[in-house]
């Protein structure tokens, strides 16, 4: 067995740093030092060499990664959506949290489908596709989500109601309206 060495620390004298001087020194011209000859850059021996060196960039192998497809339902799927766009909301982002929200997306498979009212949303929804799934991507635990939009520009027919109409409406909604009406000898066609 080895004896224990005792250590000893080295203890360097220190120098003043405002005596020190600082010199620049101009970098100095970094010569080959290979055996190879020069090659002219417009020369044909030039462009083989390039052309090789592409070629053996070419042989590298991209790593392949798996990515996590777990399954998800449509409701942890609403979740995280509007989860996003509520995060766009407190960002400032009140339009795109609009777009995110004019209504539910459909699921099938992994492929989500929204329907947007005309194509200057479409525009602004694709700016942040992007951003939607990697949120989606991350949050779900799924890699192979995609996301189709469809534009739907039908117009529906507003119909004009007029007060009887407005009135059977809010009766379906509230029925002691009509206590309201003939409590204050309300009449509808005033």
């Amino acid at each position: 067995m080895a004896k224990p060495v005792a250590l000893q620390a080295v203890v360097e004298p220190q120098e003043n740093v405002s005596e020190k001087k600082i010199e620049f020194v101009s970098p100095k011209k970094v010569e080959a030092t290979t055996n190879e000859p020069k090659i002219s850059a417009f020369s044909l021996s030039s462009i083989r060499a390039k052309k090789a060196l592409e070629e053996s960039n070419k042989s590298y192998v991209k790593e392949v990664v798996d990515f996590p497809t777990e399954a998800f339902t449509e409701t942890e799927m609403l979740l995280q959506w509007t989860n996003y766009a509520k995060r766009l909301g407190d960002k400032g982002f009140k339009i795109m949290e609009s777009l995110l929200l004019i209504n539910d997306p459909v699921l099938n498979g992994f492929n989500i489908t929204i329907e947007l009212p005309n194509e200057g949303s479409k525009l602004d929804f694709e700016k942040e596709l992007n951003g939607l799934l990697g949120h989606l991507k991350g949050h779900l635990h799924n890699h192979d989500i995609t996301i189709d939009i469809i534009v739907n520009e039908s117009f529906e027919n507003k119909k004009n109601f007029n007060d009887q109409d407005r009135y059977n409406r809010l009766h379906e909604i509230n029925p002691n309206i009509e206590l309201l009406r003939t409590t204050f000898g309300l009449d509808l066609n005033a």
